[in-house]
């Protein structure tokens, strides 16, 4: 029993060392989120993308960047797209760089990676969901495939969606910039921080399990070939349920373990945009065919950037399995402590049914 509660201890210390390091950050991430929901236009994305083309598909893969969607939150937003008339290259562009990527989790690789990463992981995110949307795009026929029924009815919506990991709520068009400002907190740390919150926290634990039961001599003996880590982070992440914000403290815990930035890049990016409950609506809104050929250019993808990623970091005179400094082991500053709290909170309060009054 004593084995076991120190244990459990040593987990839970390890994970609040990284909630206290991620918390600013994070909170200044849901802010800009916020913003975003408050000041951009419903239908601005949509408006921006006509059909088909080269140009659309750099567009769709640019506005999903700063999107702070999960992998299947963006399913009603990307539907809500086609039906307007968007093309499968720019719908597929949209579904590969805005799970991969958001304000928030660019805050959050900054706070546990490096400032290398933070700035190739958006990078990188853009130049998979435009290969891909161009190569989606050349396989595209005639006959369009339909929407699914259960997202016809669905409109187009950039920062929140209507789906079983993330909820919204429609204000009304006319607003003042007060209004759309408090509508956007409201949004931000309520909503998206409700669908959001429970699985970064879930990353964080995770992150804690890795620390403790995961030795830096084991990466060395079993995933020291940087081939075969990058390929068992890609052949984790397909079946794997995770937003791009949690996949960052499980990606910083290998990091501190040995695993290279390139392996890291690859759960970083495949496992937002690719997860078995996703797949099966892609499957229906591209087709078989786009849907195979989406798969496969995010895989070769990420896996060739990887590669690239490790080349360059080596390039630098950085030693990939020590790319990220082991991190302190200070119990944190008064304003980290008072940020985790604040964002634990915030997290316990989204989910407080609010009583209303007839």
């Amino acid at each position: 029993m004593t084995e076991i509660l120190s244990i459990t201890h040593s987990v839970l210390y390890e994970a609040w060392l990284v909630l206290l390091e991620s918390a600013p950050l994070i909170l200044i991430g849901f802010f800009v989120a916020a913003l975003l929901k408050a000041f951009l236009p419903e239908n601005f994305i949509a408006t921006h993308l006509g059909k088909n083309g080269i140009k659309n598909i750099l567009k769709a893969a640019a506005f999903g960047i700063p999107i702070p969607l999960c992998s299947c939150g963006v399913l009603p937003a990307a539907a809500g797209l086609k039906k307007q008339g968007a093309g499968k290259g720019a719908v597929a562009a949209f579904l590969i760089s805005t799970p991969e990527t958001g304000v928030d989790s660019i805050a959050v690789s900054f706070a546990l990676l490096d400032p290398l990463m933070t700035v190739l992981r958006p990078v990188v995110a853009f130049i998979t969901a435009v290969a891909a949307g161009i190569a989606v795009s050349l396989s595209e026929s005639r006959n369009i495939d339909g929407i699914p029924e259960e997202y016809e009815s669905v409109s187009v919506q950039v920062s929140s969606c209507d789906s079983s990991c993330c909820s919204s709520k429609k204000y009304h068009a006319k607003q003042t910039i007060a209004e759309k400002f408090m509508n956007g907190m409201s949004f931000a740390f309520g909503d998206l921080l409700k669908d959001i919150g429970p699985w970064f926290f879930a990353g964080i634990l995770l992150s804690g399990l890795i620390s403790v039961f995961i030795s830096p001599e084991m990466i060395s003996r079993y995933f020291s070939n940087e081939y075969l880590s990058m390929a068992l982070m890609l052949a984790m992440s397909v079946p794997l349920n995770v937003c791009s914000t949690a996949s960052t403290p499980i990606a910083a815990a290998l990091a501190f373990k040995g695993f290279s930035p390139g392996a890291a890049l690859v759960f970083l990016l495949a496992g937002p945009a690719t997860n078995a409950a996703s797949l099966t609506v892609i499957f229906k809104m591209l087709g078989k065919k786009a849907s195979l050929i989406y798969l496969s250019v995010i895989a070769g993808t990420t896996f060739l950037s990887g590669i690239a990623v490790n080349a360059l970091y080596t390039s630098l005179g950085l030693n990939i399995t020590k790319w990220i400094a082991n991190p302190s082991r200070n119990e944190g500053n008064m304003f980290e402590i008072v940020s985790a709290v604040v964002l634990v909170t915030l997290v316990v309060k989204a989910y407080i049914p609010v009583k209303t009054t007839v």
